[in-house]
């Protein structure tokens, strides 16, 4: 399945994410941060290449996500994630890093 993209929306509950909730986007080729606004949006990504590390910090009931890249560019920082939804994302990322 060369076209599978999962899709990850943060909680409307945390800051920032009243309006506009900011979505990662994780495929076989990328990961996106995608942040929309009253007019088209901002999108950050990172080819699954040159993803180095995903750091999760958990806290009560949310989780903030970190995603270095191996190319010295920023990270993407994403919170208000479900704790689920942070490890389901880097277990994807693990999984197509290793082509399975």
């Amino acid at each position: 399945m060369p076209d599978e993209k999962f899709e990850f929306t943060a909680s409307r509950w945390t800051r920032g994410n009243l309006l506009f909730p900011v979505r990662i986007e994780v495929s076989r080729e990328r990961v996106a941060r995608i942040k929309p606004r009253l007019v088209g949006a901002n999108e950050e990504s990172i080819p699954i290449s040159k993803v180095a590390s995903v750091n999760i910090t958990t806290g009560l009931l949310w989780a903030e996500i970190r995603i270095d890249s191996s190319g010295g560019s920023n990270p993407i920082l994403s919170h208000g994630h479900r704790k689920a939804d942070a490890r389901r994302i880097r277990d994807l990322i693990e999984r197509f890093q290793s082509g399975t």
